[in-house]
């Protein structure tokens, strides 16, 4: 995230109460959920072969390091109502935070590109692009891109140029002599703050999922036209192509997928991002506890990725209940003779691609 002010308005005790009772259970959501996604695809050979699941591995790193390094922190100073770890602490926070959040952004960017080539290209396209030196290029960019909008230049002090006497001002509560973790930045680092960190990643997540369910949309229809056509023509009884049918199922619950994906994306971060850019524009007014709302509803975003995974993809899912069952013997997959289409895949252009 780009803008970190503090409430200095203050909380009575039932809404302390409550701010910690939620805040508590997001944040071991997100702790739990972001591990539970890493063991699972260290420990299934059958996900670790998707190519896709690096990018759900590094996200999910990011998002448990949302988790265990700055919602924390930013938890003591909502519920205490004071920031008691000195200004270097703060920056350096500050910075994860940018760092962190804009990186688990970057990573669902990349998640959706993935999928655009899997399920809208040719299969020869899509080795060409997701090779694996491509792959851990991408990933790379992930963690590298973050750090010049993030430790750069907080720590050299360019978002603060020009409204240092404003950060100043806000820093101090003389009337309940506390002290804040005050991160407000000039109207030219807001602008490419969110640029990068939200509105390209997020155009380029609405440009990939549109033209997949497009893709999925235009199969399924094509698979209906040609069950409805398909008649025998060698006098034998047949059924349709039980391999097409499941395409048609899978695309279209993928088509689904995609859209509670991105709405749940764009739920938790378009409040933030979008007053993100106003409030220098305004003479900083938008109310602390309005930002508090806006970042924390941020921060979910980071607990609900591995849920929407466990939910929406059956591998995950059962990956997961082998775990928590403690390799429940019920979960793993059967063993069954001949050729198969797994419930995560489908058959597009000749070849067989992970649609979720």
């Amino acid at each position: 995230v780009c803008l970190l002010p503090s409430s200095s308005e203050g909380f009575g005790v039932a809404e302390r109460i409550v701010l910690l009772t939620f805040i508590s259970a997001v944040i071991l959501m997100a702790i739990l959920g972001n591990l539970l996604v890493m063991v699972a695809v260290c420990r299934d050979r059958q996900l670790r072969k998707i190519k896709t699941n690096y990018f759900i591995v590094s996200l999910a790193f990011a998002d448990l390091l949302v988790s265990v390094l700055v919602m924390p922190f930013g938890a003591i100073e909502l519920v205490q109502d004071n920031w008691i770890y000195g200004e270097m602490f703060c920056l350096v926070r500050t910075s994860l935070d940018v760092l962190l959040t804009t990186a688990s952004i970057l990573h669902l960017c990349c998640i959706s590109l993935d999928r655009y080539y899997a399920i809208c290209c040719q299969p020869l396209v899509y080795r060409n692009k997701m090779t694996p030196l491509r792959i851990a290029v991408m990933l790379g960019g992930c963690w590298v891109i973050p750090t010049f909008i993030s430790f750069l230049p907080i720590m050299q002090g360019w978002n603060s140029i020009g409204i240092i006497d404003l950060i100043q001002q806000r820093q101090f509560n003389k009337a309940s002599n506390s002290t804040y973790c005050i991160f407000m930045v000039n109207k030219p680092y807001a602008i490419t703050c969110s640029v990068v960190a939200f509105y390209i990643p997020f155009l380029l997540m609405v440009l990939a999922y549109y033209r997949i369910y497009v893709t999925a949309r235009d199969h399924a229809r094509q698979i209906r036209v040609l069950q409805r056509a398909g008649a025998p023509t060698d006098g034998r009884q047949h059924h349709p192509d039980q391999h097409s049918t499941h395409r048609m199922k899978t695309e279209t619950k993928a088509a689904k997928t995609l859209c509670i994906i991105m709405g749940c994306f764009c739920l938790c971060w378009a409040p933030f991002f979008v007053t993100n850019i106003v409030d220098p524009f305004i003479n900083y007014t938008v109310p602390g506890k309005l930002w508090t709302a806006f970042l924390w509803l941020g921060y979910i975003n980071s607990g609900l990725n591995p849920f929407l995974y466990a939910f929406l993809n059956k591998s995950f899912r059962r990956a997961f209940l082998i775990i928590l069952c403690c390799g429940d013997e019920r979960y793993r997959r059967p063993s069954i003779l001949g050729q198969t289409v797994p419930c995560s895949t489908t058959t597009i252009n000749g070849s067989t691609h992970v649609l979720r």
